[in-house]
């Protein structure tokens, strides 16, 4: 078994690119993955506009979105970037400039494979400077509503794990549920293939306030009465482990890694992004030395939360 609170930061070798359209805004767009020195951790650089705005993907820099989880710094965001978080969280790539040219990066088929195929083939190396690593050592709860929450609890040994409850009660997507150990092997074979969903009843509304304009059955699933629209599931509870997935990237945000056993139900990017924020509390009130420092003042965040959103 891994032990995530004992090893060094990694990167990647060389510069690769994705190209594609976003998956809400439909906006050709080019995506570059570039190396980065030790405690750079994962920055987004918004390269189409005028002196390029660089916003470190960090949950002091997420702004309040339906759907998604954006950051954003200087009049500047980046919408969408859970995916591509979790492809670098999934595969313990810790510092890496990510440079694209538009608000969002490419959605390709709805999950984080094309990326996770990207960073292989520029080979993650290993850097000269241990891991920062936050360990749950208590129950930690958040919750929306009832039914809709999430649970950190201590880890058993040193695993970082992850299991979502998704129900949409007796419809084609149903009750589904799915648990794993993160590891870069597990992930990329049980996670990063795994695809966003919508219903088909939702798809008018969504493509009436401009999301998903050109998403189609083969980059989105799409679930009628009857079941999944011109496509076929790669497992058979791929929706929860999407869920899953995000959450992944949406923890990663914490800007260190994790050990513990997080267990979503029903949980969306709102509720990820407030059990990150809570585990940031504790950090900064317990001012544990393993943890990431707060952002320096060159990166002011724009958004000053005053509730869990």
């Amino acid at each position: 078994m891994q032990d995530f609170s004992q090893r060094l930061q990694n990167t990647i070798a060389r510069p690769v690119q994705v190209s594609g359209f976003g998956l809400f805004g439909g906006i050709d767009v080019t995506l570059e993955f570039c190396p980065a020195d030790p405690d750079h951790g994962i920055v987004f650089e918004r390269v189409d506009l005028n002196g390029s705005v660089r916003i470190p993907a960090l949950i002091e820099y997420v702004v309040p979105k339906p759907r998604c989880t954006v950051i954003a710094h200087q009049e500047a965001s980046v919408s969408v970037i859970e995916h591509v978080m979790a492809a670098l969280a999934g595969l313990q790539i810790d510092n890496c400039l990510v440079r694209l040219n538009a608000p969002e990066p490419p959605g390709c088929d709805g999950s984080s494979l094309a990326f996770v195929e990207s960073l292989l083939k520029a080979g993650v190396v290993s850097q000269d400077s241990p891991r920062k690593c936050f360990v749950v050592d208590q129950t930690l709860m958040v919750t929306e509503v009832e039914n809709i929450g999430i649970a950190a609890q201590p880890p058993k040994t040193s695993e970082y794990e992850i299991g979502f409850i998704l129900d949409y009660g007796d419809g084609p997507i149903g009750r589904q549920s799915f648990q794993t150990q993160i590891t870069p092997e597990l992930f990329e074979r049980e996670l990063a293939p795994c695809r966003t969903f919508v219903l088909e009843a939702e798809v008018k509304t969504l493509q009436a306030n401009g999301i998903g304009k050109r998403a189609t059955p083969q980059n989105v699933l799409v679930f009628g009465d009857q079941g999944l629209i011109e496509n076929s599931l790669r497992f058979p509870n791929e929706c929860a482990r999407h869920k899953a997935l995000d959450c992944l990237g949406d923890f990663a945000l914490l800007g260190c890694s994790l050990v513990g056993r997080f267990i979503a139900t029903q949980s969306g990017h709102r509720t990820n992004h407030a059990m990150i924020r809570k585990i940031r509390e504790q950090m900064i009130q317990s001012n544990a030395p393993a943890t990431i420092p707060l952002p320096t003042s060159c990166f002011t965040p724009p958004y000053q939360h005053r509730a869990a959103s």
